[in-house]
């Protein structure tokens, strides 16, 4: 078992951290203060590998989603996925949000097709979540459904299709409203489709225009902003739509840059050599509000689940030094069917939130103050010995102060929780 770490050894070794910051001139105590109030919004699909609680006519459709491994124990159910949930959350510090997609309706056993849901199936979410005191976002779901078979949804080329797809888009900003309402807070809708094409389509004009057409026919919908805020996410690729993404970069960009909605960065759904944190002051100079989905892709948009690398590193450093954390949306997107799914949620949050204190401790002052002086060697020795400052106990010290288990201790939970999940 692993060791719970005292209080009075949180706290004695925060207190020697506390001094070797302040005499590189960072605030500790300011830096937590900023942590506890950026919030992470967790995915439910990590609970229950993408499945959803649909009641269909039909076997499940294809669409571009895969969550691969058979760790046993995953959510079959929305009481159960909301008890892992909680379990997670328990494990957690800071505050937390919840993601949902459209499939994790509840609708006591009818078939209700996605153009028709409507906030009443997720008033169980709701109450849910007004009993944690956390908020939902939300996002509508555009694959393992018929009408997805053949890889396209708003840009198909056929005109009932793609306006079963907008409809469903405007039912879920509706509902996304309705969540906002409910919590008095902004429920952040993010748009993400996988149309595309395996291999060299000769017209890669006509969906992208059809798009536009279907996105500008969703947003003109009557829906408050104050209560629903839109993303539109763009990919590089994916299983099925290697060679064609009608949703790239260049297209969302354009179109958040042109309308209403923010874009959304997912870290998986780049080139595998390429990183998001130097798109972060491009966008936020330009746009008011950004939302990230922070996912560790591998060889493809794999999505695998976070963890304190390089690239996280980068990208909230990035975002700490433009001082854009108030205006950047942060949600978890990955979903590994392969290990204890608690410890994936946990294990990627608690990354997450490292990643985002490494970046609030750093002397950025210093380090411009090198760079603008020209001091390569400086700012470079010092970037290196920030490396190995006392970040851990730090970390310990956010961990006791919100109530969750400090150092290792959490692991233990997780492991027993696996007697619960196992005899499902």
């Amino acid at each position: 078992m692993f060791p719970t770490l005292s209080k009075d050894m949180v706290e004695r070794r925060y207190a020697d951290a506390k001094l070797v910051y302040a005499a590189l001139g960072v605030d500790t105590d300011a830096a937590l203060a900023q942590l506890k109030k950026t919030p992470i919004s967790l995915h439910c699909w990590q609970g229950d590998d993408v499945g959803g609680f649909e009641v269909h006519e039909d076997a499940v459709a294809g669409g571009g989603i895969m969550a691969t491994g058979n760790y046993p124990g995953a959510a079959r159910t929305a009481d159960q996925l909301r008890t892992d949930a909680e379990k997670a959350f328990s494990l957690i510090p800071g505050t937390l949000r919840f993601n949902l997609h459209a499939i994790y309706a509840e609708t006591d056993g009818q078939v209700v097709d996605r153009d028709q849901l409507e906030p009443k199936h997720f008033a169980n979410w709701m109450a849910w979540a007004k009993k944690l005191g956390i908020c939902l976002d939300f996002n509508p779901t555009f694959f393992a459904h018929p009408l997805a078979n053949d890889g396209y949804t708003l840009s198909h080329a056929d005109t009932e299709t793609r306006k079963f797809w907008v409809r469903h888009d405007i039912a879920c900003r509706r509902i996304a409203e309705a969540m906002g309402r409910s919590q008095g807070s902004a429920c952040v809708v993010n748009h993400w489709i996988p149309d595309g094409a395996k291999d060299q389509p000769v017209d890669r004009w006509a969906p992208r225009k059809r798009l536009v057409e279907s996105l500008d026919e969703i947003f003109a919908a009557n829906i408050d902003g104050t209560y629903c805020k839109d993303a539109v996410e763009c990919k590089l690729f994916g299983i099925g739509s290697e060679d064609y993404v009608v949703g790239s970069h260049e297209f969302y960009m354009c179109y958040a840059m042109t309308h209403e909605p923010m874009i959304c960065l997912d870290m998986g759904h780049f080139h595998p050599t390429e990183t998001i944190h130097d798109k972060i002051s491009s966008v936020l100079t330009f746009q008011d509000e950004l939302l990230l989905h922070v996912s560790r892709g591998i060889r493809w948009d794999s999505d695998h689940v976070v963890i304190l690398n390089d690239d996280i590193r980068c990208l909230f450093q990035q975002i700490v030094r433009g001082n854009a954390l108030s205006c950047t949306n942060i949600a978890l997107d990955f979903f590994d069917a392969s290990i204890n799914r608690i410890g994936a949620w946990v294990v990627g949050t608690r990354a997450t939130q490292k990643g985002i204190l490494a970046a609030l401790l750093e002397p950025t002052a210093q380090l411009i103050e090198f760079e603008n002086a020209g001091n390569g060697a400086g700012k470079l020795a010092l970037l290196e010995e920030c490396k190995t400052l006392p970040l851990g106990a730090v970390w310990d010290m956010f961990c006791l102060d919100s109530g969750a288990p400090a150092g290792t201790a959490w692991i233990n939970d997780m492991l027993d929780y696996d007697n619960v999940v196992a005899k499902r």
